[in-house]
């Protein structure tokens, strides 16, 4: 795997991000709703800087099914907390085809929130197949597959605490597992 973020770069991205929402939403209560699992760990990392009231939902959204190729997103939200007349920061790992986040966000929205932003963890370039954009972005990268810091590939790598980008090589060796 060839590493494209570091531990000590993620820490400052995630740092950047906190300061801007802490700006945003200061004075005011925030309900993140968190799409499971991929970002799990940049919530738990955010979470721990913000200086505002939170409350924190967790929604299940996936495509991927244990290839590196987007396929039909299913929901599951049955779990969510009530978000009406709440300002809303729906927060995803990842920004490729962009799919997963309008579609949450068009769920989210039918709930009457007072607002919704949207952030991400990382996007990729030149993937995405929407008209929209997230409202925050921590980092942008190339069109690869990567894995580490909460993005999996067949469940595996979550656990890194960096971003690396997943060669041919890495993915030959899950034939033999």
């Amino acid at each position: 795997m060839k590493i494209l973020l570091d531990e000590t770069r993620i820490g400052h991205g995630i740092d950047e991000l906190a300061a801007k929402l802490n700006k945003d939403y200061a004075g005011r209560s925030l309900t993140i709703v968190s799409i499971m699992t991929g970002s799990l760990i940049m919530l738990a990392d955010l979470i721990r800087r913000l200086e505002m009231p939170v409350r924190i939902s967790l929604i299940q959204a996936s495509s991927y099914r244990g290839t590196t190729e987007s396929g039909d997103l299913t929901i599951q939200d049955q779990m969510m907390l009530d978000i009406s007349d709440r300002d809303v920061l729906l927060i995803d790992d990842i920004f490729d085809t962009g799919k997963t986040l309008v579609e949450v966000t068009k769920r989210l929205n039918s709930l009457g929130p007072k607002s919704i932003k949207t952030a991400v963890f990382l996007n990729k370039s030149g993937t995405s197949q929407v008209d929209a954009t997230p409202d925050y972005v921590v980092f942008h990268i190339p069109n690869a597959f990567v894995v580490g810091y909460g993005l999996d590939y067949q469940d595996l790598y979550r656990n890194l605490p960096f971003v690396a980008v997943l060669e041919e090589s890495d993915i030959a060796q899950h034939s033999v597992l």
